[in-house]
């Protein structure tokens, strides 16, 4: 029989013409100590190549301690390109950029990285790859996307090479463009999402002010010309403590190398660790309308990494006191919200006004709150912003008699500023599996919150 190199490069072959390549379902699994596993492939074009894998690592879960993920290294013609992190023994597809390539045959190869894995073998299931073309305005946003290696060397529990093989791993990026004040030109911004941060906001925070415990920061941002030339001066980073710090590191053609360096997964321009992350950028959202955590719904697996690590990490605990600065309850206890609103007359500044959001159960006259009655775990930020609501477990949507908005003085002297609620974007619990269920909520919500009215029904159920 032809071995697997060249019989797949016959069904690459046969399938270039569409610009989607399909591996079989059982093309490989690469093991500890075992050679590479070659995918060829061929690009009609050249441009910017994203490839999809598809894997599973029997034995290998992100929740238990000492099993946390079996790591691929990925390279393609010779060159390391990306570490795929596989966090589970189920199927999981994540996407990759492979940089610019030329038209032609091309060489993935995947080997098992026995120095950062702790599970001895990866089943995978399939690879898809698309190539963007050179001179599109797709092509600009991917041309100058970042590359993330990881931390490296932190303090505290997290010390070393290799952290994000089991901790903070990132999981998914996405860009945003917006017009810049030069006619013709964009300004580009990269963000990633880790599954945690293991410093920083606190886990009840992150539940409460910003509706999940992954992490989520704009990394890289560029101004670009009208030719998708980048603009001298104007690449930054968001630096540690959240700074915005010009970019003086190292480009790979347009792409950024780049390094998470702190516990609370900001970025520097100097690279130190072996694991690299070049993940698929080209997903976009609008920040007017959607939420960043509307992302992770597009990836659902996500929420199912983010449990698992807040399981492992020891802070979910059952029924925990509503002060905890540390645990939270399971994450299926809550309700996933994403909120539209505008704060007025005045608008939030120094001074402002939160927004909490409470639900009422059928049969249970208890309010609970997304804030917990603490002000500062209030939604102050007037983007689309996403929020959670504990809940008593084995709650349903068909439990709930109501949502409601409730306006918070953030300071000891209210500013009077009006909240004005447009929508709810979605509403949902997560499943068994900790995957999101179907949203139940979803649409204009119109209140208005005043001192004299600070609290507005937004979602009641139809009556039969």
């Amino acid at each position: 029989m032809p071995n697997k190199t060249v019989r797949l490069a016959f069904v690459a072959g046969l399938l270039a013409a569409s610009g989607l390549i399909a591996v079989p379902a059982d093309a490989s699994v690469v093991a500890r100590g075992a050679p590479a596993h070659s995918f060829v492939f061929h690009t009609k074009r050249a441009g910017e190549v994203l490839a999809s894998v598809t894997a599973a690592a029997p034995g290998v879960s992100w929740g238990t301690a000492g099993h946390e993920s079996a790591v691929l290294s990925i390279t393609v013609d010779g060159k390391y390109v990306t570490d795929d992190v596989v966090p589970a023994s189920f199927d999981i597809t994540r996407r990759f950029a492979l940089g610019h390539l030329r038209a032609g045959r091309h060489t993935l190869r995947m080997t098992l990285a026995a120095d950062r894995s702790k599970g001895d073998r990866v089943r995978v299931k399939g690879v898809r790859f698309r190539t963007v073309p050179a001179g599109s305005r797709a092509y600009t946003d991917l041309a100058h996307a970042p590359v993330l290696y990881g931390r490296d060397g932190t303090g505290g529990s997290s010390t070393g090479p290799f952290q994000n093989a089991a901790t903070d791993t990132p999981l998914v990026a996405w860009h945003e463009d917006a017009p810049a004040a030069t006619a013709g030109h964009r300004i580009l911004t990269y963000s990633y999402i880790w599954s945690n941060e293991d410093g920083g906001t606190s886990t009840p925070q992150l539940m409460a002010r910003w509706g999940r415990t992954t992490d989520i920061e704009w990394i890289y941002q560029v101004e670009v010309d009208a030719h998708g030339e980048r603009v001298p001066g104007t690449a930054v980073i968001q630096a540690p403590n959240h700074v915005t710090q010009p970019f003086a590191g190292t480009y790979e053609g347009d792409h950024p190398l780049l390094q998470t360096c702190t516990l609370n997964n900001n970025i520097c321009d100097q690279v130190s660790d072996p694991m690299r992350f070049s993940l698929a950028a080209d997903a976009t959202l609008d920040p007017a309308t959607q939420a960043r955590e509307q992302v992770m719904d597009r990836n659902p697996w996500t929420y199912w990494v983010a449990a698992a690590e807040a399981r492992r990490e020891g802070r979910v605990q059952e029924a925990p006191p509503t002060t905890s600065q540390t645990y939270i309850s399971d994450p299926r206890d809550y309700l996933y919200l994403v909120v539209r609103k505008q704060t007025v007359n005045p608008p939030n500044g120094t001074d402002w006004v939160g927004l909490s959001i409470g639900v009422r159960l059928k049969g249970d006259a208890t309010l609970y709150r997304s804030d917990h009655d603490f002000p500062d775990r209030s939604l102050q930020r007037d983007l689309p912003a996403a929020t959670t609501v504990e809940l008593p477990p084995g709650t349903k949507p068909g439990d709930i008699a109501e949502i409601t908005g409730i306006r918070v003085p953030g300071t000891a002297t209210d500013t009077g500023g009006t909240i004005e609620v447009q929508a709810i974007n979605r509403a949902f619990f997560l499943g068994r599996d900790d995957r999101p269920g179907t949203s139940f909520v979803s649409g204009a919500t119109p209140a208005t919150l005043t001192p004299q009215n600070p609290t507005a029904v937004l979602y009641k159920p139809a009556t039969s």
